[in-house]
C-alpha cells in the first residue's frame, strides 16, 4: 500500500481570520473522520481548517506493515501534511496526535501547538496504570480491540465518552475506529518520548477534559506544568469530546483560546 495521506479541508466561510491554518491530528484508533463536527464549525468561524489521517488510518495508506508504524512515521506524516498547507499551521493534536505534535516540534517550528487531552510528555505509563486500577474492564476491551476481536465494547465507549452519543452515531464511530500500531503504543510508553531540549520554541495551549478516563485531568495538569502554561479544562466532557453531544461547547472554548493568540 502506498503512503498517500488523507487530508480533509474546510476553507473559511465568509471573511477569513488572520490566523494560520489549523491542522487537526487525531488520536489512536481514529482518523480524520473524528473531526467531522469540528472542521465545518471552525471553518464557519473564519478558520482555515484541515485534518490529517496518519499512515494506516482513515483513508491514508502505509508503505510498511501497520504494526511496524512508529511515532517517527507519524511525525513524518505531520510534517508532510504541514508542507501541503498554504502557511505553517497551528497544530491541534488529540491524545496520540498531541504526542505526535510534541515529537514533530523536535523537527520544525509551528506557530502554536494545542494539546487536546494529549498523551503527556512522560508517555502512556501513567494512563495505563490509571486504567488498570480504576477501570480494568476498559483495558481488557482495548486489548481485545487491538487483537481485532469482535465483541461488545460498552466499557470502552463509556471510558471514551462522558456523554454517550446516540446509539446510531456510537455504532458508526466504533465501526470507523481501528486497532492502533503496537509499535506506536510502545513508542508512547517508553521508546520515543519527547525531548524538551530539542523542541523548537512555540506557543503552547493545553486542554484537559474534566471527566477523561483515558488521559485523566491530573495528567493534563502535569503536561501544562511541563510546558509552563495554564491548563484549560473542558467541563462536563470526556476524552472523545469532539464527538460528544455537546461538542460545540468544547469547540467554542478552543476557538476562544486560539483567538487570544492574535
Amino acid at each position: 500500500m502506498s503512503r498517500t495521506l488523507e487530508l480533509r479541508h474546510e476553507p473559511p466561510h465568509g471573511r477569513p481570520r488572520s490566523h494560520p491554518p489549523l491542522l487537526f491530528v487525531h488520536g489512536a484508533y481514529a482518523g480524520a473522520w473524528c473531526w467531522e463536527h469540528f472542521l465545518p464549525w471552525f471553518a464557519a468561524h473564519g478558520f482555515d481548517a484541515w485534518a490529517l489521517s496518519l499512515s494506516g488510518h482513515g483513508e491514508s495508506g502505509s508503505d510498511k506493515p501497520f504494526d511496524l508504524l512508529g511515532i517517527r512515521d507519524y511525525v513524518t506524516d505531520l510534517l508532510q501534511a504541514a508542507e501541503q498547507l498554504p502557511a505553517p499551521p497551528i497544530v491541534l493534536g488529540h491524545s496520540m496526535g498531541g504526542f505526535v505534535a510534541q515529537k514533530a516540534l523536535e523537527k520544525r517550528a509551528f506557530p502554536a501547538v494545542v494539546l487536546l487531552a494529549s498523551v503527556p510528555p512522560s508517555g502512556l505509563a501513567a494512563s495505563f496504570w490509571h486504567l488498570l486500577t480504576h477501570t480494568p474492564q476498559t483495558l481488557m476491551e482495548m486489548n481485545r480491540f487491538l487483537a481485532k476481536k469482535a465483541g461488545h465494547y460498552r466499557a470502552l465507549a463509556q471510558a471514551l465518552f462522558h456523554h454517550l452519543p446516540e446509539e446510531q452515531a456510537l455504532r458508526r464511530y466504533l465501526a470507523l475506529s481501528q486497532p492502533e500500531s503496537l509499535r506506536a503504543l510502545w513508542d508512547m510508553t517508553a521508546f520515543a518520548l519527547p525531548r524538551h531540549h530539542r523542541q523548537h520554541p512555540t506557543t503552547w495551549i493545553v486542554f484537559g477534559a474534566e471527566h477523561d478516563q483515558i488521559i485523566p485531568l491530573p495528567l493534563a495538569e502535569a503536561t501544562a506544568r511541563h510546558y509552563r502554561v495554564p491548563l484549560y479544562t473542558l467541563p462536563d466532557a470526556g476524552h472523545a469530546f469532539m464527538l460528544e453531544p455537546h461538542w460545540e461547547e468544547a469547540a467554542a472554548q478552543i476557538a476562544h483560546a486560539l483567538a487570544a493568540l492574535t
